[in-house]
């Protein structure tokens, strides 16, 4: 990006002056290296979307921002309802309620070192992944709405998992107000299959060691110690949450010229948010958050299971589950007024700091977890919200490494088996169904997560807790 369109706030905040049809400034997160690698595209998304109607305070890309669809990923924006506020399906995404998933352990290395190479072909076994998988649960229409409209408080009601699990998930394992009839029959039927899978692309189900503490208060709060070995699942709403936001935004391009709405962008496609367009895609993507959370939740009991047979009696407790594909009713102070919002975070994670009076406790002392996702060969990490990040970007923070490279890219620069090899050699296990799309997640077409999150936590979007490295990855 060229830094000269840029006006430099300090270190790590970067802004764009309101002009032509921006309503709002565009601010972006990161430091110099990592805002000169990201390209141009972003400066211009993160313009057209300062542009709708109904934006408050700024358009916000995190430090891990890249060129997407509409909204760059890593694109953070809030809408006033009462002010002609829209709703965007290209603000949520595709992958609707993609999110992250950790499970506590207790174990550590040398515990897992007699059964590794079991507990690989087990899980990779038991969790089905990659394009086109489908897992061993069919859900007739009663179930699938009932999972729609339940998420994970449905799931652990069929057995998958333990009531205690759901205080430790966003909006307590299920999002309120979902309808199941705004979700099109075709959109179910893409998902009947596909409950309890990891799908393709950079989803994952990771076993990783903590080999750095940061916040060793805050670590201890969370249940994190320096070589425990924990549990790491990175998925969302597979078949059903990408064509909800196909059959919506084919419906938003005529709904926003219906309203009135000159879009910069055919791919910011909106409707109001009181409109009945905008009423009826809240709550299909409502469903489809349902829809991840239940999937999480089904994934979590499964290698629970795996788990339980190598090691009896244990139980894999849950540290947090958030999402970072989501458009979500929130209040926040905008110019020292609290206002409800409709906060869209695409590539973003929630950060609700201390105090914060919808985290249950300890996160309400300490800060609510923010899990950040690596690639196969990198680390990932535990953040936690900043006391005063929730006037930073509405409390959220960045979601994981941001590509650097295409998949097209990346897999002309490498191949599969060789990348396998070449891990293997780290001490870092990958079972994948497929080597191109071993290739297609290279660690080298990612930014550098480490200066992703130091970015983050000099930027005070959330601060670092611990840093966690792959022993096993199960991959698509």
């Amino acid at each position: 990006m060229d830094l000269e369109r840029l006006t430099r706030i300090d270190r790590t905040t970067f802004r764009i002056e309101p002009h032509g049809r921006m309503r709002v400034p565009a601010v972006i997160y990161g430091d110099e290296a990592l805002v000169r690698q990201m390209d141009d595209k972003v400066a211009e998304q993160l313009c057209n979307v300062a542009s709708l109607p109904g934006i408050v305070a700024a358009a916000y890309a995190m430090p891990d921002a890249h060129w997407g669809y509409g909204f760059p990923i890593g694109g953070v924006a809030a809408f006033d309802p009462d002010e002609g506020g829209v709703v965007s399906a290209g603000g949520v995404g595709f992958d609707i309620s993609c999110g992250v998933r950790t499970h506590l352990t207790g174990l550590t290395k040398k515990d897992l070192a007699p059964v590794g190479d079991r507990l690989a072909e087990e899980l990779f076994r038991t969790i089905p992944a990659g394009l086109g998988r489908h897992g061993r649960i069919r859900l007739n229409d009663r179930q699938l709405d009932a999972m729609l409209a339940g998420g994970a408080v449905w799931a652990v009601a069929e057995g998958y998992g333990r009531e205690e699990d759901l205080a430790r998930i966003e909006e307590g394992g299920r999002a309120e107000g979902a309808d199941p009839d705004a979700v099109s029959p075709r959109a179910k039927e893409r998902q009947r299959p596909e409950m309890g899978t990891l799908g393709s692309g950079n989803h994952y189900l990771e076993v990783q060691e903590v080999d750095r503490i940061y916040d060793p208060e805050t670590a201890r709060a969370f249940g994190l110690f320096e070589g425990e070995i924990v549990v790491t699942i990175h998925c969302g709403s597979r078949g059903l949450g990408h064509q909800i936001g196909t059959d919506y935004l084919r419906e938003m391009v005529v709904a926003a010229r219906r309203h009135g709405i000159d879009l910069p962008d055919r791919e910011l496609a909106c409707a109001p948010i009181h409109s009945e367009v905008g009423r009826r895609y809240l709550g299909a993507m409502r469903a489809g958050i349902n829809c991840a959370l239940a999937n999480r939740q089904i994934i979590a009991h499964l290698a629970r299971e795996v788990f339980a047979r190598l090691f009896p009696g244990l139980e894999l407790p849950l540290l947090f589950d958030v999402s970072h594909n989501t458009c979500k009713w929130e209040r926040h102070i905008v110019e020292g007024r609290e206002r409800a919002l409709y906060v869209h975070r695409k590539g973003a994670t929630r950060a609700f700091g201390p105090g914060h009076p919808d985290l249950p406790e300890p996160f309400r002392t300490h800060g609510q977890p923010v899990l950040i996702g690596g690639s196969m060969g990198t680390g990932s990490w535990v953040l936690a919200g900043n006391r005063d990040g929730r006037t930073k970007a509405f409390a959220s923070a960045v979601h994981g490494a941001g590509r650097a490279l295409s998949r097209h890219q990346a897999v002309k620069r490498w191949r599969g088996e060789e990348l396998v090899r070449e891990l293997a050699r780290r001490g870092i296990v990958v079972k994948c169904q497929s080597p191109r799309g071993v290739a297609e997640e290279a660690p080298g077409a990612y930014k550098d997560v480490d200066a992703v999150v130091e970015a983050a936590e000099a930027a005070g979007l959330a601060r670092r807790v611990a840093h966690l490295r792959p022993l096993i990855v199960i991959k698509g």
